[in-house]
C-alpha cells in the first residue's frame, strides 16, 4: 500500500452513496485514501457534507457553496447561510464555486453574481476556493484577477482545459485537481503532457466520485459508481506519466491539501 492518499473531490452526498455510505468510506480507508474532502454544491448538499463529516470524523472534511448549476437559487441570504456552515471546524474551503458556460443551467448573469458575492465571502473569511469551471475561462480568470490577492489559494477542480488555461491558472498561484479523466483515452489525452507542466508542489489528485470511474481500471468493475477507493490507481496512472513513483506522489500531494485546506488546525 502507497502513503495515505487525499481526495479532494467525494461527492458524498450523492444518491447513489445512500444505501452503502459507510461500507464506500471503509473500503476507502482499506485502500489508503484516509482523508475525504466532501464537495458543497448548494446550500442543502453543504449541509448535509458537514453532517456526514460528523458522521466520519477521522476521514472527512467539506467544502461550502454554490455550483453554478445552482447559481439561479442564490439569495442574499446565502452569504449570512455559507458564513455560518464556514465556522464550523470541517468546513475547509469556499466552493464548489464559479461558472458554467457549457450548459448554463443557470444564466451567466446569475452565475457571475453568485460566483462574485462567494468571492467576497472566501476574501472575508480567509479561505480557499474550490473552483469549476467550463467554457467560461475568460470571466472566471478575470473575476479571479480582481480578487486573488485578498484570497488564501484555491484550487481550480477537476481540471480538463487547454495549456493556456493551464498557464493562466498557475500563475494565479492556484492549485491543479487532477481526476480519472486523465485516464480516459477518447478525451484525456491532451492532459496526459499538460499534467506534466504541474509543479509537483501545485497538483492536487480527486476521483470527483460517484463521475470519471476511470477507464483503464482492470478488471472493469461491475459499477460505473467511481468511488474514493480508485484514487490509488489515478495516484499510480499519474506517477508513470511522470516517470514518478506512486509513493512519492501520494506523499507530495497529501502534503498539498493540508497546505492549502489547513486540515491540521480547521
Amino acid at each position: 500500500m502507497i502513503s495515505p492518499l487525499t481526495d479532494i473531490g467525494v461527492n458524498l452526498t450523492d444518491k447513489s452513496f445512500a444505501e452503502d455510505l459507510e461500507q464506500v468510506i471503509e473500503s476507502a480507508v482499506a485502500s489508503g485514501v484516509t482523508t475525504l474532502l466532501i464537495t458543497g454544491t448548494n446550500l442543502l448538499e453543504s449541509q448535509q457534507a458537514v453532517q456526514l463529516c460528523r458522521r466520519f470524523p477521522d476521514v472527512t472534511f467539506s467544502t461550502a457553496g454554490v455550483h453554478p448549476h445552482h447559481a439561479k437559487e442564490w439569495t442574499p441570504q446565502h452569504a449570512a447561510q455559507l458564513t455560518s456552515l464556514a465556522a464550523d471546524c470541517k468546513v475547509v474551503a469556499i466552493g464548489e464555486t464559479g461558472l458554467d458556460y457549457n450548459r448554463n443551467f443557470s444564466a451567466p448573469e446569475q452565475q457571475r453574481k453568485a460566483f462574485e458575492s462567494q468571492l467576497e465571502l472566501a476574501a472575508e473569511l480567509k479561505m480557499p476556493l474550490f473552483l469549476h469551471e467550463r467554457d467560461a475561462h475568460d470571466d472566471q480568470l478575470s473575476m479571479l484577477r480582481n480578487v486573488m490577492s485578498q484570497l488564501a489559494g484555491g484550487v481550480i477542480h477537476c481540471f480538463t482545459g487547454t495549456q493556456a488555461e493551464l498557464e493562466h491558472y498557475l500563475d494565479l498561484g492556484l492549485y491543479i485537481g487532477i481526476t480519472g479523466w486523465i485516464c480516459d483515452e477518447r478525451r484525456g489525452m491532451h492532459l496526459r503532457e499538460l499534467v506534466k507542466m504541474i509543479p509537483a508542489d501545485r497538483l492536487l489528485l480527486e476521483t470527483d466520485c460517484p463521475y470519471l470511474l476511470p477507464r483503464t481500471l482492470k478488471p472493469k468493475p461491475k459499477s460505473r459508481r467511481n468511488e474514493p477507493k480508485y484514487l490509488p490507481h489515478i495516484t499510480g496512472f499519474i506517477a508513470g506519466l511522470l516517470s514518478t513513483d506512486s509513493e512519492a506522489l501520494a506523499r507530495q500531494t497529501t502534503l498539498n491539501a493540508r497546505r492549502l485546506f489547513n486540515f491540521e488546525h480547521r
